[in-house]
């Protein structure tokens, strides 16, 4: 069923025989049609063997959104401090000077409204003019990342494993005891113990809160180093096409590599090389760019994850990363992302 028939049916069918859902009538007509696209989205990339089988996003568990579009002058208005929000009126913003406004010619095309450990997001579609740098030098980078260094540049820059800092080990073992609290709250609820449910509420907003607080360091670290990387103005950057599926079937490895955001980094170096005119290049997942000698260029088939020093029987001597992010900078055969 489309998209289409399925409000049809909804409008039509359902919600006249079912009066408890009449709520849905009183919601934003828009963010109601997007709800619905976004369903059709995930089922018919569920029958194409794209993703799994759906999951219901539960209020109290998922980042609920809602989204908005201008429909009126009078909608997607902002100014310093409020938005106009299209049934809800005006609405105040904590943090100013984010969004543009409409003193400053821009117009708000769409939005949309998120819920995320008791906090209230809203983000804005925008048409902004094209900045695209044109001086860009005529050396190219390449980027190698990894778990021990979460990235090395072949300029001789490392970007350390933010990870492995203080801060977030912190965090991390306090996220650990508020966990074991929370489920502690739960084994009582369910033995009719002294645990109420208001409680266990408030512990969950704990948890979540930690969630977002490390959540938040760890994408900040990626917009800083995508921005450091951007600014030294390469005519393209070479990356790998890494097989993050795959690495996380380890149980070893799978933590490190999710809380490495190896995903997030390439989308959003993919946003930031399109927005200033940089050639985004993928290489091939086999390409052995950790076992081939940037010297010679002979592969050495032995080489095991320990052995962080490369040795080439040239008598080649380089770091293990380094060497790698030398021979995807000079790779070959690439894609365009």
């Amino acid at each position: 069923m489309s998209s289409n028939k399925f409000r049809v049916w909804l409008n039509n069918e359902y919600l006249p025989t079912h009066p408890e859902y009449s709520w849905i009538k009183e919601v934003y007509s828009k963010a109601v049609t997007q709800s619905v696209n976004n369903g059709y989205i995930a089922f018919t990339k569920f029958f194409n063997h794209k993703s799994a089988f759906p999951k219901f996003k539960k209020k109290s568990r998922n980042n609920v959104k809602m989204y908005f579009v201008k429909n009126n002058p009078k909608d997607c208005r902002c100014e310093r401090h409020r938005i106009n929000i299209p049934s809800l009126g005006w609405v105040r913003i904590k943090e100013k000077g984010y969004i543009p406004t409409t003193k400053d010619g821009y117009v708000i095309k769409s939005g949309t409204i998120s819920i995320n450990a008791g906090r209230f997001y809203v983000s804005v579609l925008v048409d902004i003019p094209n900045n695209k740098i044109t001086n860009n030098s005529s050396e190219g980078i390449g980027i190698d990342l990894g778990l021990k260094d979460f990235a090395i540049i072949s300029n001789g820059k490392a970007y350390k494993n933010i990870n492995k800092s203080t801060d977030i080990k912190k965090l991390e073992k306090k996220l650990r005891r508020e966990q074991k609290c929370l489920s502690r709250k739960y084994e009582n609820f369910k033995k009719g113990e002294s645990a109420q449910k208001s409680n266990i509420q408030k512990q969950k907003l704990k948890v979540q809160k930690l969630y977002l607080r490390i959540n938040n360091i760890r994408t900040d670290y990626i917009n800083k180093t995508i921005a450091e990387i951007v600014k030294t103005k390469p005519s393209y950057i070479t990356i790998e096409d890494l097989n993050v599926s795959g690495m996380m079937k380890n149980k070893h490895l799978s933590k490190a590599v999710a809380s490495q955001k190896f995903y997030e980094f390439r989308t959003k170096l993919k946003t930031k090389c399109d927005d200033n005119g940089i050639e985004l290049r993928v290489v091939d997942r086999f390409y052995p760019s950790s076992k081939l000698c940037h010297r010679c260029g002979s592969i050495k088939k032995d080489l095991k994850l320990s052995d962080r020093i490369y040795r080439c029987d040239c008598g080649y001597v380089e770091d293990r990363d380094f060497n790698a992010s030398l021979n995807l900078r000079d790779a070959v055969t690439y894609k365009i992302a």
